[in-house]
């Protein structure tokens, strides 16, 4: 996870209605996130040849209120994945904004040292978030930077009336800060052109979350 400071103005056309911006001290983020799902299941059923599958996405912070309390959740920009078929299913069940590219990965965890990274092509090259970092996995602090990254438990989008809304639930995550880092993308040609200059900055923060069983709830419209 890759986590860049951003000018609320430059995502203020893409909040969903009924969210409003999250923010952290004052400030709010745009993060890169590289995902390795594995052994996948939609309404409780595997999807053969579907099940583990790569996805890179770019999101940004929101909440909503309910009753009296918020509900903090992201905002997806753009999702990446290996399949077609993958991407049909997102967009229509959660009507995300789901691209279909060719995607590898490597994930190499020896003794303390871990290196992980996720690639994809568009056209004739390839793109890739890359990060490494060393040690064991630190709970994340109550109030911290990486809790605040982390635990956002509801996805929105926008709909041309209102937004949709869906939970997703996992267990607290242990994180690596990263040793290093690169992010290597034609910004504007897969995010846009507004998006250029917050991510060639360097990020706030960038760590390696570790993994765990994670359930996506069926959207609902609000």
């Amino acid at each position: 996870m890759l986590n860049y400071v951003v000018d609320p103005r430059l995502i203020t056309s893409l909040i969903p209605a009924e969210t409003e911006i999250d923010f952290e001290n004052g400030e709010t983020f745009l993060s890169v996130v590289g995902f390795l799902f594995l052994d996948t299941h939609l309404m409780g059923l595997p999807i053969p040849l579907y099940r583990d599958f790569e996805e890179v996405n770019l999101r940004f912070y929101v909440r909503r209120k309910s009753a009296d309390t918020w509900r903090r959740g992201v905002v997806f920009i753009r999702e990446l994945v290996p399949r077609r078929a993958i991407a049909l299913v997102a967009r229509t069940f959660y009507g995300e904004n789901y691209v279909a590219v060719p995607m590898k990965h490597e994930i190499e965890h020896l003794d303390e040292n871990l290196k992980v990274e996720y690639s994809w092509r568009r056209g004739r090259k390839w793109e890739s978030l890359k990060m490494t970092a060393t040690g064991e996995a630190q709970s994340i602090a109550i109030g911290s930077h990486a809790e605040f990254i982390t635990e956002h438990y509801w996805g929105y989008t926008a709909l041309r009336r209102g937004c949709s809304e869906y939970r997703v639930e996992h267990p607290g995550w242990k994180i690596w800060n990263a040793t290093s880092f690169e992010f290597n993308a034609n910004v504007a040609a897969l995010y846009g052109k507004q998006f250029t200059e917050t991510l060639n900055q360097l990020p706030r923060s960038a760590f390696i979350a570790d993994g765990s069983p994670i359930t996506v709830h069926t959207r609902e419209i609000v």
